[in-house]
């Protein structure tokens, strides 16, 4: 939850590096493609993003701890690179046989240098797949320098990727992190170990000399651990393909969901709508813990980040949104804000959802009583809210999440089944429970429910 308010610079949407920028515009240029001569290929295919996960900045830069032990105490890890190769772990959820990933620098306020990078299928731990590297390139060049407040897109590459791939990305930073006084761009709570190397560059390597992992120890004594600089994995998908987006916060995250299980509810979505079958959709998760509708904390308020984290992402079609519960809690007894000023912030989110033509659908909020932050002031909040949410004929449709896990003699207070004990987040069962709460028919594009399938 919020530990402390922050504000948030704005910074610019997500583009390509400006060398893939100049060198597409010279190819126009000196080649003008005309629509006929398009492949069959390029028309019945689109980029769709199959991983993701929300940014938000690390404010401090403290030493790095001692090899091999735990580093952070809070909610991020608190590592710092010095010419060093990290090896993160994607989950992605739609497959594919071509892919590009997206770095990010959105908070640094200097240039981010990435002396090189690769791609490849996790074979286990920090181990990659025999022959599955793919290097990448950021506009021809291997290394790049990612500008202040600016995210890079690689080229393409080839790789055959299935559903639910385990990836490996592997960023060589040649400088020196704790030297250059920026917010470091991270997503704080993972959930998903990562690999720090010695000294050098080993992007590629099929196994790599490993010095720490990004894993930390939480306040509340959960162990997760950090994404550094990543934000996105891109694949090259059927036109049908599309995205949905599920905004929230440590909820969405997956708090208390265990550590490499890829148990958030997202994940939970994402395999029921494999199952299913004859769905190309993939699921972004934008969860980011602490998160709130109307206010800055640990990130940046929904309103705020709506449009980079939702809005703009490739093959997006659908937001299903799960916020509020933050607000409610952190304002303890306070009137401030209202049940009225968080459903004004919902509507804001459906309604610039709308005006990108995206199906907005609405969760309810779990229960919270025996939180640390739960006052009956609150609870009357949530149960308004929910009642708006699922009665207000705003969203396009509505997920009872509520129903789903609270206990049906203490609507306050969630199972026992799926309560990890801090009686605010669900355990791994939890999650798999609000999952099922989705009904999938809706998710469907509008295309494949008009024509029945």
């Amino acid at each position: 939850m919020d530990r402390e308010i922050v504000k948030w610079r704005a910074v610019p949407h997500t583009r390509l590096v400006r060398a893939t920028a100049l060198a597409g515009a010279l190819m126009v240029a000196v080649a003008p493609v005309r629509p006929s001569a398009l492949s069959r290929r390029q028309v019945s295919e689109r980029w769709v993003g199959t991983w993701f996960a929300a940014s938000t900045a690390r404010l401090d830069s403290p030493s790095p701890p001692p090899p091999g032990t735990p580093a952070g105490t809070s909610g991020q890890s608190l590592l710092q690179f010095s010419n060093q190769t990290i090896r993160q772990i994607v989950h992605i959820t739609l497959g594919g046989t071509r892919l590009r990933v997206v770095v990010t620098n959105t908070f640094g306020t200097t240039g981010l240098r990435i002396g090189a990078a690769s791609l490849a299928l996790r074979d286990h731990e920090s181990s990659i797949a025999p022959r599955s590297t793919r290097a990448l390139t950021f506009g021809g060049a291997v290394q790049t320098t990612i500008p202040a407040g600016e995210t890079a897109t690689s080229d393409p590459v080839d790789l055959r990727a299935p559903d639910f791939a385990d990836l490996a990305i592997d960023l060589y930073l040649p400088g020196d992190t704790s030297a250059v006084q920026t917010p470091i761009t991270i997503h704080p709570a993972s959930w998903q170990t990562g690999y720090v190397s010695e000294t050098g560059n080993h992007a590629g390597e099929t196994t790599i000399p490993v010095k720490a992992t990004t894993r930390y120890r939480r306040a509340d004594g959960l162990e997760s651990a950090t994404w550094f600089f990543l934000t996105r994995v891109e694949v090259l998908a059927a036109a049908e393909a599309s995205a949905v987006v599920a905004i929230g916060d440590s909820i969405t995250d997956g708090t208390a969901s265990g550590l490499d299980g890829n148990n958030r509810w997202p994940d939970h979505l994402a395999r029921r709508l494999s199952a299913a079958g004859g769905l190309s959709i993939a699921v972004l998760n934008a969860g980011i813990g602490g998160n709130r509708v109307l206010a800055d904390g640990n990130g940046p308020a929904a309103l705020a980040r709506f449009d980079r984290d939702v809005l703009t992402q490739p093959g997006v079609a659908a937001v299903i949104v799960l916020e509020g519960i933050n607000d409610i809690g952190q304002a303890r007894a306070s009137p401030t804000p209202s049940a009225a000023d968080l459903i004004a912030g919902h509507k804001e989110l459906i309604d610039r959802a709308h005006a990108r033509g995206l199906r907005v659908y609405g969760a309810t909020l779990t229960p919270f009583e025996g939180a640390s932050y739960w006052t009956p002031e609150g609870e009357a909040k949530r149960q308004q809210l929910n009642d708006w949410i699922r009665t207000g004929h705003a969203y396009d449709a509505v997920f009872d999440f509520d129903a789903a896990v609270r206990d049906p003699s203490h609507p306050g207070k969630t199972l026992a089944r799926y309560d990890p004990g801090d009686h605010l987040h669900l355990n791994a069962a939890g999650y798999e429970a609000v999952a099922g709460a989705i009904d999938l028919a809706i998710l469907r594009p509008r295309t494949a429910r008009e024509s029945g399938r």
